[in-house]
């Protein structure tokens, strides 16, 4: 099996996948971190206390890693995908099954990650394996569930089956559409979140109760217009992802946003991570699709507002609080 993307998710899943028996190789886009995590086999920066085990093997070399793969797993950031599924598409292949961990969407044509890979590596469809999963836990074998979707239900069990064990459990579904929105915006959520705590609210649990519910209210909307279905966002993608990505302290997305809320600008913030943050990408995204669609999502304008306008963070709060009454389930 080919993991392409040597970060923390690709060293807990290339760990994860390496544990049930497989022949990994893991793939390090730059070759000076490649050398030094197949000499090293650590990540302390990303992964502190993990270690990748010595049968995974790492390498810069692309058609390698994928040479004689049966499956090839994109874990790179959103930003990188397209790139990283050029790589792959240059190279003979013999039919792997392929699939994405990574969630995003494409800022400039609002694609998900499975139609990016796809139409890069001439594909019917990729699958989607996404769900409320920290590397950090994955890593360390913390019992997770994760949903493989794809419109191809055959391919989304055969992930299905790669991935299951009594450690990690895999479901499946056919709405990669709803599955891929949901787990994408959820980081712009995430966002809200940790500027309401970078605001002093760390233990407002009717706060964070309101902008979980709401943010979500806005997810469905969107994912609505967008051919999603509805029963979608009440599972592993959309709340499970949520309610995980909001409240923990491993998420990237929730630090950036309790730094802003802090009144520390969002370059300085982004400077000082050795991880990518998804959401900051995803919240332009988003609006974009919004526009398109002509949905409202009046928590992740606030969101932009804060991050990119370097608007008061409290100001945008008391807006959110302050918009005319209307009724909870919008028809």
């Amino acid at each position: 099996m080919a993991v392409l993307g040597a970060g923390s998710w690709g060293l807990a899943i290339a760990r994860y996948l390496d544990g049930l028996g497989n022949t990994v190789r893991l793939w390090e886009f730059d070759p000076a971190a490649a050398a030094s995590l197949a000499q090293t086999r650590r990540l302390p920066d990303k992964l502190p206390g993990i270690e990748l085990p010595a049968s995974v093997e790492v390498t810069d070399e692309v058609g390698f890693a994928v040479a004689t793969a049966d499956a090839i797993v994109f874990v790179t950031p959103s930003t990188a995908v397209r790139a990283t599924a050029a790589r792959v598409r240059a190279l003979p292949k013999s039919g792997p099954i392929v699939v994405t961990l990574t969630k995003g969407i494409d800022i400039e044509t609002g694609e998900r990650m499975t139609e990016i890979i796809a139409s890069e590596l001439g594909l019917v469809s990729a699958v989607a394996l996404v769900g409320p999963s920290h590397a950090e836990e994955v890593a360390r074998t913390v019992p997770t569930a994760l949903v493989a979707a794809c419109a191809d239900l055959d391919a989304a069990r055969r992930v299905q089956a790669l991935f299951n064990s009594d450690r990690l459990r895999v479901y499946t579904s056919d709405d990669v559409i709803g599955v891929e929105l949901a787990a994408a915006l959820k980081n712009i959520v995430a966002i809200a979140a940790g500027i309401v705590d970078g605001l002093g609210y760390e233990s407002a649990d009717n706060l964070k109760g309101a902008l979980i519910t709401r943010g979500l209210a806005e997810i469905t909307r969107l994912g609505l217009k967008m051919g999603a279905k509805p029963e979608t966002f009440a599972g592993l993608s959309g709340v499970g992802d949520l309610i995980t990505t909001c409240l923990s302290r491993h998420s990237r997305n929730r630090h950036v946003g309790e730094q802003v809320g802090r009144g520390q600008r969002l370059p300085d913030v982004l400077a000082g991570m050795s991880m990518v943050a998804e959401g900051v990408t995803t919240t332009k995204a988003a609006l974009r699709l919004a526009g398109i669609h002509q949905v409202d999502m009046p928590i992740t304008r606030a969101v932009a507002k804060v991050l990119f306008e370097d608007y008061p963070a409290a100001t945008a709060l008391a807006e959110l609080m302050a918009r005319p009454a209307q009724p909870e389930i919008r028809r």
